[in-house]
């Protein structure tokens, strides 16, 4: 098994792309790779209609929380991780968040990958606001 390696972790305003995660797990000693993208949808099942966009806001420390999580994944699989989330506001259709996972297998793969997502989740100091079509807002709770 591979030490584990985080090559990004973020927290940005600006887009994130999928491309750019892969790129940075590239490795050869790698046989798999798996990614997770998770964009705003047009609906939410607590919203009273359509969903318009999300207003993404970070605590200061989250990038940090961020590397941390991503860091104890990578180590308990052996994976190599790269993770961005983003934050303002983010049209339907824009990632809010991007996963890209390395490991020599694809159990090693998903299960890092997997870990990442739900850690960001329950522990990312990371809140949304949802904009409703009809101009109501309500905020989220931790995580993304």
């Amino acid at each position: 098994m591979t030490d584990g390696a985080v090559r990004i972790a973020r927290i940005s305003s600006d887009p994130i792309r999928l491309e750019d995660h892969l790129a940075a797990i590239d490795d050869p000693r790698m046989g798999a790779e798996t990614s997770f993208v998770g964009r705003v949808r047009d609906h939410d099942p607590d919203a009273r209609g359509p969903v318009a966009a999300l207003e993404y806001t970070a605590h200061p420390d989250a990038e940090a929380a961020l590397q941390a999580l991503a860091s104890r994944a990578a180590d308990a699989h052996g994976a190599i991780v790269a993770v961005s989330h983003r934050i303002g506001r983010l049209e339907v259709g824009e990632a809010a968040v991007v996963i890209a996972v390395a490991a020599a297998h694809r159990g090693e793969a998903f299960a890092a990958c997997r870990d990442v997502i739900e850690d960001i989740k329950r522990e990312l100091p990371v809140w949304k606001r949802q904009l409703e079509a009809d101009g109501t807002a309500e905020w989220k709770g931790l995580g993304g």
